[in-house]
């Protein structure tokens, strides 16, 4: 057995295969997701799970060199939440965030409702 946090089989399996300069979409309840990229629904109702507790497990379970967030996000909660998980942030319109959705190798949907929040987390590596 692995000794993980993480008991969600199906993102586990998905997070082993990432590697340096993949990206992993933290996304709330309402993001469009396109086909293409593998996604984890972990949604269950309104706010269930957030948007903090997902992202605060991927942040000690994935070595991120960056992220990116919606402009629209920088002065609220979701900007501060990123900043206190330690998360070097560049910003982009909501759209062109939404753009880059395809490129991404793992999207993790919460049941976050609050506007905006959804990150691109820039896996990096550990050595």
């Amino acid at each position: 057995m692995l000794k993980t946090p993480i008991l969600n089989a199906p993102l586990l399996g998905a997070l082993a295969t990432l590697g340096h300069t993949d990206t992993v979409v933290i996304a709330d309840a309402g993001l469009p997701i396109p086909a293409g990229p593998t996604l984890i629904d972990l949604s269950l109702s309104r706010g269930l799970p957030s948007f903090k507790d997902v992202l605060l497990l991927l942040a000690d379970n994935l070595v991120i060199e960056r992220s990116t967030l919606a402009l629209e996000s920088r002065e609220g909660p979701i900007g501060e939440l990123c900043a206190g998980a330690g998360l070097e942030a560049g910003f982009v319109s909501h759209e062109a965030l939404k753009a880059m959705l395809p490129q991404a190798k793992v999207v993790v949907r919460t049941g976050e409702v609050t506007p905006y929040a959804n990150v691109v987390l820039h896996c990096g590596v550990d050595f």
